[in-house]
């Protein structure tokens, strides 16, 4: 086992934190060009993947958040804005592997 330093629960969690605040200033600001669906095909999740999983973290502490809500927070404004002036089309072959990455991934899409 490599050497791990020993982090107490609350820097744990303010590194962790700091380290989703990164990849979401990466995504978000610096690639805001790498479009959803080649993260989805490639990595298995994307954006909308991260404001899912702040849903469900702000559910399990009891904070209701509804899916546009959680995707608000995430992408700083509203979904579709984004989507209007970041998102382009996706040819057929992206959208079946979408489909295939997104079943094994996340669920029935």
């Amino acid at each position: 086992m490599t050497n791990v330093p020993a982090i107490d629960d609350e820097k744990m969690i303010q590194i962790e934190a700091a380290a989703f605040r990164a990849l979401r200033h990466h995504l978000m600001e610096k690639r805001p060009e790498v479009q959803n669906i080649d993260l989805m095909n490639l990595a298995g999740f994307c954006r909308n993947c991260l404001a899912r999983w702040m849903q469900e973290a702000a559910a399990e502490r009891g904070i209701a958040l509804s899916k546009d809500e959680a995707r608000a927070l995430y992408y700083g404004m509203d979904y579709e804005d984004w989507r209007a002036a970041n998102q382009t089309p996706a040819d057929e072959a992206k959208q079946a592997a979408f489909t295939r990455a997104f079943a094994e991934n996340v669920g029935k899409p």
